[in-house]
């Protein structure tokens, strides 16, 4: 892969043919280290203003118009001017904001720490799953490993997929096709052709079922029937040495008991602290993605006349702002318009 085309720094590049190539305790080993030596010190002067995310105001005066969910509960008790508070990235679609976004800081004790959110309304929008050029490693049906021409029209947001495939035998599927097989008890999302979406526990077998646009696994829920997995304290489920302890940059995808989907971006989080982030955003069963400071990327679009303006609402340095559309090295989810007829991933 190191000589292969790639989307990846070097660096990153050369981490990942390490992790191929049966050294995987080695990078583990290593980061473990690295991020113990370097973990947040508690305490600290605070921050006096949360990054900007979205443009404009969700719109309170109409909430017959469209559903807004409630705004994130603050952690601290002076909280800074719009901490929780729903911004649409775009303009509304069919009377409501598709896509908002948010932040807030994440715990007392760390004051500097904060938390990107996103949530997505699943009446006005509809969801695709792409592999990359090389994860999931045997992808029958790859496709364009970005975002087709076709759909960038309607495309309103894009974000990081999960935990590769030799981390966690994560199976994946796109329009019927069973790229990787799936693996019992591991936390999936699905996509339905009838459009609706939902995060389970696994308990099929190795494919989805013909009703299935596109599912993707990424190790044991986190939060199931809105409580934390009792297991996050104790199990090493999560990856060998940053499975639960190590505090680094961690992805999550959750849904809500509306069926719209919420995904998190959050620096220096444990997988326990990761899963309280999504209950308070309001996820009633969630999922952990990728994890570390070079895979967390949530990107938002707007449209004028001259094309796409992407925008990341969580800065990340080793990524630009038009990761996914170009050919990327990783498998990744889109959200799109949603479009009446029935749901399959447009992949030309």
């Amino acid at each position: 892969m190191a000589r292969l085309p790639s989307s990846l720094p070097l660096g990153v590049r050369s981490v990942e043919w390490l992790r191929q190539h049966h050294f995987n305790w080695l990078v583990d080993d290593v980061e473990h280290y690295y991020y113990t030596w370097n973990a947040p010190k508690k305490g600290g002067p605070g921050l006096k203003a949360l990054p900007s995310v979205g443009i404009g105001n969700a719109d309170p005066k109409h909430p017959k118009s469209a559903y807004l969910p409630p705004n994130i509960k603050p952690v601290f008790a002076s909280p800074l001017p719009g901490e929780g508070v729903w911004r649409p990235s775009g303009p509304p679609v069919n009377g409501g904001p598709p896509v908002l976004v948010t932040t807030y800081r994440t715990e007392t004790a760390y004051p500097q720490i904060v938390a990107y959110v996103a949530w997505f309304d699943h009446t006005r929008t509809t969801s695709a799953y792409y592999p990359g050029r090389y994860e999931p490693p045997n992808a029958s049906l790859r496709g364009p490993a970005e975002v087709p021409h076709s759909q960038r029209y309607r495309l309103l947001a894009t974000f990081n997929g999960g935990f590769i495939y030799a981390d966690g035998l994560n199976g994946d599927a796109v329009n019927g096709v069973t790229n990787e097989p799936f693996k019992r008890g591991n936390a999936t999302v699905v996509a339905y052709k009838n459009g609706s979406v939902d995060i389970v526990n696994w308990t099929g077998g190795t494919s989805p079922g013909r009703n299935v646009a596109w599912a993707r696994q990424s190790l044991p829920l986190i939060i199931d029937n809105g409580k934390l997995n009792p297991n996050l304290s104790l199990g090493t489920e999560w990856g060998y040495t940053l499975g639960n302890a190590v505090r680094v940059w961690r992805t999550g995808l959750g849904i809500d008991r509306r069926g719209n989907l919420i995904y998190v971006a959050a620096n220096d989080q444990t997988v326990i602290t990761l899963a309280e982030i999504l209950k308070r955003a309001g996820a009633v069963r969630a999922m952990e993605l990728d994890i570390n400071p070079e895979w967390y990327t949530l990107i938002t679009y707007r449209h004028r006349h001259r094309g796409l303006v992407p925008t990341q609402v969580a800065y990340n340095y080793q990524q630009p702002a038009t990761r996914y559309l170009v050919p990327d090295d990783r498998d990744f989810f889109a959200i799109y318009r949603r479009m009446a007829g029935a749901v399959t991933v447009p992949l030309e």
